[in-house]
């Protein structure tokens, strides 16, 4: 099980990775940190910005990750209290559970990739908060708001982590598992803010890639539901530690 964690925490960092580098959240990064922060996009793209305005990005980035990680871990656990029910109950149908999780996880990667587009998946369903609430509190409350409006192009990679911690049947796992996607999208985040001057200018040279970064994490989650539908995920973690040893 321990080794079965350790790829599933690799994958949902990735993932969170994955999402920011996504077309529903890297190209809006500079719309949110103004929006966030107050700060004027001269301010925020100054080369050199003064310490001031550095503390300013910094704490109400904090804010803003704290927001939508709260909502994205207690996801975690309803997933993981769901799991550890329906294994108790359901020892026999756990292999069902995981072999279904598998099969979505694997629709959602289709759907990524633009193979096929299925209607559920569809439309905008991202929350506009039109006047931000003032203080760091209300940077916290958009981070809520951010989460609970996650838009359908990132909402398969954040809807696949969720199903991988449904079949962990741990309630510790679903949070761990959904506390370190979090830092994969909020990390990032922290430091396009801290250092946006050079985030600009990345993004400039990054932004013809996109669609190739959604093509490729969709594979990745057609390649993960393929895993649990036929329980390859521990004996992948015990090969790669042939190859990797461990410290400790």
């Amino acid at each position: 099980m321990q080794q079965v964690s350790d790829i599933s925490y690799w994958i949902a960092f990735t993932a969170g990775i994955l999402s920011f580098a996504s077309p529903c959240v890297l190209p809006l990064i500079p719309s949110y940190l103004t929006y966030i922060t107050g700060l004027s996009f001269k301010q925020l793209e100054a080369e050199h910005p003064n310490a001031k305005v550095r503390r300013t990005i910094l704490f109400h980035s904090l804010c803003f990750i704290l927001g939508f990680s709260v909502v994205f871990v207690l996801l975690g656990a309803i997933a993981g209290i769901a799991s550890s029910s329906f294994q108790r109950y359901l020892h026999e149908g756990l292999n069902w559970f995981e072999m279904l999780g598998g099969l979505l996880i694997f629709l959602f990667g289709v759907h990524m990739t633009g193979l096929f587009h299925f209607g559920v998946l569809l439309g905008d369903k991202r929350v506009h908060l039109h006047k931000k609430p003032s203080g760091f509190i209300g940077t916290f409350v958009v981070g809520i708001a951010f989460a609970a409006g996650w838009t359908p192009c990132i909402g398969p990679i954040l809807a696949s982590i969720l199903m991988v911690a449904a079949t962990s049947g741990q309630v510790g796992e679903g949070v761990g598992l959904l506390l370190v996607y979090s830092l994969g999208l909020g990390v990032p985040f922290l430091i396009s803010g801290l250092l946006f001057h050079q985030f600009l200018t990345a993004f400039n040279r990054f932004r013809k890639y996109i669609r190739l970064v959604e093509i490729c994490t969709g594979v990745m989650l057609m390649a993960v539901g393929v895993m649990l539908m036929f329980d390859l995920m521990g004996k992948l973690t015990m090969y790669l530690y042939q190859w990797i040893p461990l410290q400790g």
